[in-house]
């Protein structure tokens, strides 16, 4: 078993050593989508969700799940974060719209932030969810995945 990255020699899982690798700077963008209806889209813009901004409440809620991301997925290091930042955009989709949300983190240190920013985006989307579920359960929330990442020894990425 020793020859996986995140398992001992004894066979059970570890956090991998980071403490010879260097600083770097560090981007990563996630995305995620939600269909929502007609009604949603049209409810939001005249600010009818009771519960409030849907947004606003999603950024917020994004930002606190980037912090919180080695505490729910267990390998993660924690990250100082310089900085998590997020857009939305509801583009007309043939059964009403779908919302993007797009976050970016970033960070000066020795690992990555991709986990960051999908669990930015993902915990976004379910907040997203939970604001606006009494006027349409119907949201799907899809595809969810790493649109770029910059720095560190692995490189750059860009999704095709």
């Amino acid at each position: 078993m020793s020859e996986f990255s995140h398992w001992n020699e004894e066979g059970r899982p570890k956090m991998v050593d980071i403490s010879d690798k260097d600083i770097t700077t560090r981007v990563a963008i996630a995305q995620s989508t939600i269909s929502i209806s007609t009604e949603l889209y049209e409810a939001i813009q005249n600010g009818l969700i009771k519960k409030g901004d849907p947004l606003n409440v999603a950024q917020i809620a994004g930002i606190m799940g980037a912090k919180k991301t080695s505490d729910i997925i267990p390998m993660c290091h924690p990250i100082a974060l310089s900085g998590t930042d997020f857009t939305f955009e509801y583009v007309e989709a043939p059964n009403g719209y779908d919302l993007i949300i797009r976050a970016t983190v970033k960070c000066s240190g020795k690992t990555g932030v991709e986990m960051e920013a999908l669990t930015a985006v993902s915990v976004a989307g379910l907040t997203f969810y939970d604001m606006c579920k009494a006027v349409d359960k119907s949201m799907v929330i899809k595809e969810t995945f790493l649109v770029q990442k910059k720095g560190g020894k692995s490189g750059d990425f860009f999704h095709k």
